[in-house]
C-alpha cells in the first residue's frame, strides 16, 4: 500500500503541476523521466552507500562542534545570553533560559562566513560544478542555470544567482523561473545547521545526513517542475565567465563578506519570525473569537493549513493517520515561512509523527 500511496502521490503531484503548464503539449517526458531517475539514484547513492553516509556522520558530528565553536564566540560576545554560557542567576526552566537569536541564529553568521572562504579556495566549486555535471544534459539545462541551481545546497537563493551574475540578463524566462524554483526547494547551509541544532535533541537520526540528501534531490525536483511550468528548449551553455566573475578578492575579503551576508540574514530571520509569529497569534485569537469550536477544539490557522494541506502530504506518502498533522507543518511553511514550521516541528512530541514522517 505505501508503494501504491507513493506511486498515486507522485502522478497526482506532476499532474497538478501541468494543470498549471503554459503549455503542457510541448512538455517533454523525457525530461521528466530523467529527473525522476535522478532522484532515484541520488537517495540510493546518498542514504545506501556507506561511504557516503559515513561521511554524513561525521559531518554530523562536525555540525555539533561547529555548535559548541559558535556558542563560544556568542557567549564572548554577549555573555550569559549565549545557549550553554553560566547565568548569573538560577535557572528554574532551561527552556525559558534558550534565547533563539544567541542559540541557533548566531550559526548562520558562522557558516556563510566559512562558505566564502571556502568558495574562494576554490573546495566549494568542486564540489559544486562536480554535482552540477549530473543535472546539465539529461534535465537540458546549461552550465550557468546548472551551477547556479546546485550552489542553493550550500548558499541562499539570494547568493546562488550572483555566481551567474554575468547571464543573468540574457536568461531566459524558463531558466529564471528554473534558479527561483530551485532556490525555493533548498535550504542554505547556514539555515540547514541552525535546523539541525534545533531539531537535535529531539530526533536522533542523522539529521544533517537527511536535510542534505533532501536538499540534493530537490534540485532535480524543482527543475523538473519548472521543465512543467514552462516548458522551453533554450538554454545558455557559454560559462567563459563564470570563472571571470570571482565574489572576493582575498580570504579576509571572503571573510568579512561572508560575515556581513550571515548578519543580514540573521537579522532578517529574526525580524521575520517576530511579525509572522506575533501575526499568526493574532489570527488565531480572531479565530476562537469568532468561530465555533470543531471536534472539541479551537479552529487555528495552523488546523486549517493542515486540512488544506492534508491531501498533498498524503501525496508525500505521509501515512493517512498522520496527515493532518504532517499537512498543517506543511501549510505554515508555504503560507507563512520554513522556520516557523521547524519551531513548530520542534514542540511537537516526536511520537506524534513516525519516522518515515519526520524524515
Amino acid at each position: 500500500m505505501d508503494i501504491l500511496q507513493i506511486v498515486i502521490g507522485g502522478i497526482i503531484l506532476i499532474l497538478l503541476g501541468a494543470v498549471f503548464s503554459r503549455d503542457f503539449r510541448k512538455i517533454n517526458p523525457l525530461y521528466l523521466f530523467n529527473a525522476i531517475a535522478l532522484q532515484f539514484v541520488l537517495s540510493f547513492l546518498l542514504i545506501k552507500v556507506p561511504p557516503i553516509t559515513n561521511a554524513f556522520n561525521s559531518l554530523s558530528k562536525g555540525v555539533l562542534a561547529l555548535k559548541d565553536a559558535t556558542d563560544k564566540g556568542t557567549g564572548f560576545v554577549f555573555g550569559y545570553l549565549a545557549e550553554g554560557a553560566p547565568k548569573p542567576f538560577e535557572v528554574i526552566d532551561p527552556a525559558f533560559a534558550n534565547i533563539f537569536i544567541f542559540s541557533g541564529l548566531m550559526l548562520i553568521i558562522v557558516v556563510s562566513a566559512l562558505s566564502a572562504i571556502f568558495w574562494h579556495w576554490r573546495i566549494l566549486p568542486i564540489i559544486i560544478k562536480a554535482i552540477a555535471t549530473l543535472f546539465k544534459k539529461p534535465l537540458n539545462v546549461g552550465g550557468p542555470v546548472g551551477l547556479s541551481s546546485t550552489a542553493n545546497i550550500i548558499f541562499g537563493q539570494v547568493e546562488a544567482p550572483l555566481l551567474i551574475r554575468p547571464y543573468l540578463s540574457k536568461m531566459s524566462k524558463h531558466e529564471l523561473l528554473v534558479l527561483m524554483t530551485v532556490g525555493m526547494s533548498t535550504i542554505s547551509g547556514g539555515v540547514m545547521v541552525v535546523f539541525v541544532t534545533m531539531l537535535s535533541g529531539l530526533y536522533s537520526e542523522n539529521l544533517i545526513g537527511h536535510f542534505l540528501t533532501a536538499s540534493i534531490i530537490s534540485v532535480p525536483a524543482a527543475i523538473m517542475y519548472a521543465n512543467i511550468m514552462l516548458p522551453s528548449d533554450i538554454k545558455t551553455e557559454d560559462e567563459s565567465e563564470i570563472e571571470q566573475s570571482k565574489l572576493y578578492r582575498g580570504t579576509m575579503d571572503a571573510l568579512t563578506s561572508g560575515t556581513q551576508d550571515g548578519l543580514q540574514i540573521t537579522l532578517n530571520i529574526a525580524a521575520l519570525l517576530l511579525v509572522l509569529i506575533t501575526i499568526v497569534t493574532l489570527v488565531n485569537t480572531g479565530l476562537e473569537a469568532l468561530l465555533p469550536q470543531v471536534a472539541g477544539e479551537s479552529i487555528t490557522l495552523e488546523r486549517i493549513a493542515g486540512w488544506i494541506f492534508a491531501p498533498i502530504a498524503w501525496c508525500m506518502g505521509i501515512p493517512s493517520s498522520e496527515i493532518q498533522l504532517a499537512g498543517s507543518l506543511l501549510g505554515v511553511k508555504f503560507i507563512l515561512n520554513e522556520f516557523v514550521a521547524y519551531i513548530n516541528l520542534s514542540s511537537i512530541d516526536p511520537s506524534a509523527l513516525s519516522e518515515k514522517s519526520r524524515v
